[in-house]
């Protein structure tokens, strides 16, 4: 129990630092793009945002759903990305954590504040910036179609990762593998539990 609450509290710590990072980055990245250019390229850039969340946060479902029994046959005849897609699940509490909570929520406020930004430029672009009605009106309807969007396809890409959450996390552990084997970066270490270190016992007593 004890070993538990350290382990949760390590985790916590190290992830709102990274949130808080990241916030940072994203936050200056989006407010750079976003200065200069036009209400059209501002939208553009607010639903890539708000795909980037909807996209991490497939891949923290597609987490949580796949089981690992199948990679386990990939594994034993080395195939690229087996091992780690087998460390992704098993860590799946982290990963899902990482990509819905810290991404996803990032990319959520990232995307009302640039909404913001962009409907201001909508009201210049009108030229009518006494007219706060209309502003108003822009303002309602933008921010709607954001939020409908990210909560359809935040919908969407739960179903599809649930329906295909096999050759997604296959992928990911691709992309992981190619990263330790060409920049020695290990993105995920394994994670083994008890249940892990008595099945490898029992293996070698058979």
């Amino acid at each position: 129990m004890k070993e538990l609450i350290r382990y949760s509290i390590r985790w916590s710590l190290g992830i709102a630092v990274i949130t808080f990072v990241l916030a940072a980055l994203f936050s200056i990245v989006s407010t750079v793009l976003l200065e200069g250019v036009g209400w059209a390229a501002g939208m553009m850039i607010v639903f890539v945002i708000v795909l980037i969340g909807i996209f991490f946060d497939m891949l923290g479902i597609a987490a949580t759903s796949a089981d690992e029994v199948p990679f386990h046959a990939m594994a034993s005849k080395r195939v690229s990305g087996a091992k780690h897609a087998i460390q992704i699940i098993r860590n799946a509490d982290r990963f899902s954590n990482f990509c819905n909570d810290v991404i996803g929520d990032i990319s959520g406020i990232i995307s009302g504040t640039a909404s913001a930004v962009v409907v201001v430029q909508l009201a210049v672009t009108f030229a009518d910036r006494q007219s706060s009605a209309l502003e108003f009106t822009i303002s309602i309807v933008f921010t709607s179609i954001v939020a409908a969007l990210t909560v359809g396809g935040k919908a969407f890409g739960k179903a599809f990762a649930i329906r295909f959450s096999t050759p997604i996390i296959f992928y990911v552990g691709k992309i992981f593998y190619f990263f330790e084997k060409r920049f020695n970066i290990v993105l995920m270490r394994e994670k083994k539990g008890k249940n892990h270190k008595k099945a490898s016992i029992s293996k070698k007593r058979k």
